[in-house]
């Protein structure tokens, strides 16, 4: 019987809850869920901005996990710091779900035909400097709360719009042509955002199945989900993301993909930084062997640094230590 741990709310709970049936399917072991809050959901009316604490969403199902108080903990690989942990390992990286964001509107109007002072809710700071590099005159406003808490903001005319990740919505609703909307009832529709629009999270869509790395019964059961593809992508942007040194809430967006080459595949690895002070973003891309990676995200992550990155990163940093100290 594997312990699997994982957030409270209901998209964290049905992902872990696939990924272990996943598990039961491939490896034919039994499971059962350990729902924790972490330090991101006890403090939920406080902007996410404003914490000093790295992986605020998986802190305390981490201290679990490296206590030996559960076998496995199931995490959104976008909301999993950069830094590694000691002890503890990404065991199975199972196939992605489409990783784009999706603008969640009334009528289904897409980014360009929102009204030009529109508001639009996210409490990323990647989705806000894109939509707003898109649309200036664009009213974005942060936004917390669950899925279901954010999308009835629009139906209930708070908002016009909110940003929302497509993989939660497959994953927490049944799917549809609409983005899953429907299945809450709500007279919303989506559309997605498309990578030349808004550029998704580091390893957005994607699940990290963490284990210790001396387990090796938790080992060979993730070894059974791993999708060998998802993971080389993800491994790509991962490192990307790394070397900017940048965590989860830093506006940093990469994509890569997978493409035939001569021989075998080829890594494409698209990647955005952005400065939401003064709404600059800086896009490039660049190509590499599918077997490398770590040094393709590294590499691109060099290049953008170089032509012009270094400014847009001084400029986050000195931002973030100028902003007056927020207590809870």
């Amino acid at each position: 019987m594997l312990r699997i741990a994982t957030r409270r709310s209901a998209l964290a709970r049905a992902q872990s809850h696939q990924t272990g049936q996943l598990l039961a399917a491939r490896a034919g072991t039994e499971f059962t869920l350990v729902a924790m809050a972490t330090t991101g959901d006890l403090q939920s009316d406080r902007a996410i901005g404003e914490f000093d604490v790295k992986g605020l969403f998986v802190d305390t199902i981490r201290a679990a996990l490296r206590a030996g108080d559960v076998d496995l903990a199931i995490h959104s690989y976008k909301d999993l710091p950069s830094d590694p942990v000691a002890g503890l390992v990404i065991g199975a990286v199972p196939e992605r779900e489409d990783p784009r964001d999706l603008l969640v509107t009334r009528d289904g109007r897409g980014l360009a035909a929102l009204a030009a002072t529109a508001t639009v809710g996210t409490s990323s700071e990647r989705r806000r400097v894109q939509l707003l590099r898109a649309r200036p005159s664009l009213q974005v406003l942060a936004v917390r709360g669950n899925l279901d808490t954010r999308l009835r903001k629009v139906a209930d005319g708070e908002y016009d719009a909110v940003v929302v990740a497509f993989a939660g919505l497959r994953r927490l609703y049944v799917p549809e042509a609409d983005g899953g909307v429907g299945a809450l009832g709500l007279p919303l529709k989506a559309v997605p955002l498309e990578a030349g629009e808004v550029l998704s999270a580091p390893a957005q869509g994607a699940l990290a199945v963490e284990c210790r790395q001396q387990d090796e019964v938790a080992l060979a059961a993730c070894a059974q989900i791993d999708h060998d593809a998802t993971h080389r992508t993800v491994r790509a942007e991962r490192a990307f993301l790394r070397r900017l040194g940048g965590g989860c809430l830093a506006p940093v967006g990469a994509l890569a993909t997978l493409s035939p080459a001569q021989g075998g595949q080829r890594l494409e690895l698209l990647g955005m930084l952005g400065d939401p002070g003064r709404r600059r973003v800086l896009r490039m891309s660049d190509t590499g062997p599918e077997d490398q990676p770590e040094a393709l995200g590294a590499s691109l992550a060099d290049q953008m640094v170089a032509a012009g990155g270094a400014e847009l990163l001084d400029a986050i940093t000195a931002a973030r230590a100028s902003a007056p100290e927020t207590h809870p």
